[in-house]
């Protein structure tokens, strides 16, 4: 008998909220993972239309070849200039998204012959690029912003200032909480996350079998 596609579950949330965690914990209860980010930053070095596309919208100096010979992509430049022009940040966007979508359809292709029941993309900017179509469900990550702050600036991510200029050109996460089928608080400790998403996991686990009860 076929296999059926694995539940699709999206992940997101602002910069420091603590996806990139709730990801990690849902991988070691069995689900399939594609990190979206990953993927995107994978192929501004090896898709040769990607590659041409940010030299033409950011100069050919962004790309350098290091002392290996491999292609070198100056990501702070291109970070910098994109939190302070939303229309270079759409417009890198449009350039990365259609190989993403690509390599997502690979991913369900590939966790439904592995019979996973359940596949979760993670996406920073999942409504943003449309990422979130044709998905079973979508959670949101929340957490106070001055925590989100300290995360990312724990993390090396840049500056307070730099921090707070990125977080202001993501959507507000009050607009993304009210598009989510289900939020996870990120307020306490990484065995209280847990425990929400065990909670969580549960009720996406009967979901996934409830539609597809051969699994």
């Amino acid at each position: 008998m076929m296999c059926c596609n694995p539940f699709l579950v999206g992940i997101t949330g602002g910069l420091g909220s603590g996806k990139s965690m709730v990801c990690h914990f849902l991988a070691e209860m069995g689900c399939a993972l594609f990190e979206s980010d990953r993927v995107a930053k994978e192929l501004q070095l090896r898709d040769p239309d990607v590659i041409e596309g940010i030299r033409a919208l950011f100069g050919p100096s962004v790309y350098s070849l290091d002392a290996s010979g491999d292609l070198v992509l100056d990501r702070k430049k291109i970070a910098t200039i994109v939190f302070s022009s939303a229309k270079k940040l759409d417009a890198l966007n449009r350039l990365i998204h259609p190989g993403v979508s690509e390599e997502f359809r690979k991913a369900i292709l590939n966790a439904r012959q592995q019979g996973k029941k359940i596949l979760v993309k993670e996406a920073a900017i999942l409504f943003e690029s449309g990422g979130n179509e044709g998905l079973d469900a979508v959670v949101v990550v929340a957490a106070d912003v001055e925590e989100r702050i300290a995360r990312a600036v724990q993390k090396g991510m840049g500056r307070r200032e730099e921090i707070m200029q990125r977080i202001a050109a993501q959507w507000p996460q009050d607009k993304l909480m009210a598009k989510a089928d289900y939020v996870l608080f990120n307020r306490g400790t990484p065995e209280e996350l847990k425990k929400e998403i065990e909670a969580l996991y549960t009720i996406l686990l009967k979901a996934a079998q409830s539609r597809c009860p051969h699994q």
